[in-house]
């Protein structure tokens, strides 16, 4: 409890009070793999759990959906339990509560946790591509006087604090030369203040896919900009340190299966669709919108360079304000061996 609230704390607090190939073995007995690392070592990946609890956020997870995880698990005697998150921040704070082992994350939430005493790694990262950030967008409602993004100083901005939207608009407002003491920040998430916007209710919010592109049928919403080029390091996904340092052979599966999710995924792009309609009840046009923003570039593996791009991210929140205290993205990692391990080395770029 102590640990909830400590990230509670640090993602809703007041800014300006913060100046802030399969693994082999019996399904009776650990299963394990040892592999050869970069130094020549041995290393054993190992699998003490029967039951992986996966995170997910309420805007939907292919991963989930295909259940490419319960096929490659089930003959390890392994089971796959799925908790829904309304976005990143809770997920995190599920995670710190020991209700969910790995779960996906943008880069901020996170950086939160770790300032809030989470003891979190970092496992995979996601490729970026030319069209990252079209689906992430700062908007108004269309009769709004608000006619160009310099207009938003002074006003009312909703998002989820410590979430990917974070660093968004702390991005955009640096791109035009104001701060993030230049806004009202109005701590929500994306899904409960999706109906109050469509209503006319919020000044200005900060959205994503599926929310986004049913804004946009119902014609109310009007963008003011969106997050393209504000040099995010993307996605992550996340685990709990003793569950990673236990189960590295599952990390190692999740990694390849997700990887393996992408390069289905753009090839079968409309079987994506199909699959979005019937899970996330979304209008085929709604999910034709988001699939036209949608990449499936694959993942990215903690790399330096990768991690050079995540300290970037929290020493910013750091500089401006944001977070009480700075941070080392070291501290949330495993072992160079052992990413080299469990990672494919097409991905660690």
């Amino acid at each position: 409890m102590i640990k909830r609230r400590r990230f509670l704390n640090v993602a809703t607090s007041s800014l300006g009070g913060f100046s802030m190939a399969y693994l082999l073995g019996s399904c009776n007995q650990q299963s394990q793999l040892n592999v050869a690392s970069t130094t020549g070592n041995s290393i054993s990946l190992g699998i003490k759990t029967k039951v992986l609890r996966m995170g997910y956020q309420s805007a939907g997870d292919l991963f989930r959906n295909r259940q490419v995880l319960e096929k490659r698990l089930e003959p390890l005697g392994i089971k796959v339990e799925w908790a829904q998150f309304v976005q990143g921040p809770q997920l995190m704070e599920g995670m710190a509560a020991k209700r969910v082992d790995v779960g996906s994350v943008g880069e901020t939430p996170p950086i939160f946790a770790q300032v809030a005493g989470s003891d979190l790694v970092y496992v995979v990262g996601t490729q970026k591509t030319e069209k990252t950030g079209t689906s992430s967008v700062i908007a108004v409602p269309p009769e709004s006087p608000l006619q160009k993004f310099e207009d938003i100083k002074g006003q009312e901005v909703y998002f989820q604090k410590g979430s990917a939207s974070h660093y968004f608009i702390l991005r955009a407002l640096q791109s035009i030369g104001l701060t993030i003491k230049d806004i009202k920040i109005k701590s929500m998430a994306t899904v409960e203040a999706s109906a109050a916007f469509i209503q006319g209710k919020i000044p200005v919010w900060m959205t994503s896919d599926p929310y986004y592109a049913i804004a946009q049928k119902m014609g109310r919403i009007r963008v003011l900009r969106d997050s393209v080029g504000l040099d995010s390091p993307g996605a992550y996904y996340i685990a709990g340190r003793k569950f990673a340092e236990e189960n590295p052979g599952l990390l190692k599966i999740i990694i390849e299966e997700l990887n393996a999710l992408d390069k289905w995924a753009d090839a079968n792009r409309n079987e994506v669709k199909k699959l979005m309609i019937a899970t996330q009840k979304l209008d085929e046009d709604v999910a034709a919108r988001i699939m036209s923003r949608r990449t499936f570039a694959g993942r990215r593996g903690l790399s330096p360079a990768l991690i050079a791009e995540q300290q970037r991210v929290a020493d910013l929140f750091f500089k401006e304000g944001v977070i009480p205290k700075k941070i080392n993205i070291h501290d949330a990692l495993l072992a160079p061996d052992v990413y080299a391990a469990i990672t494919p080395p097409e991905i660690m770029v």
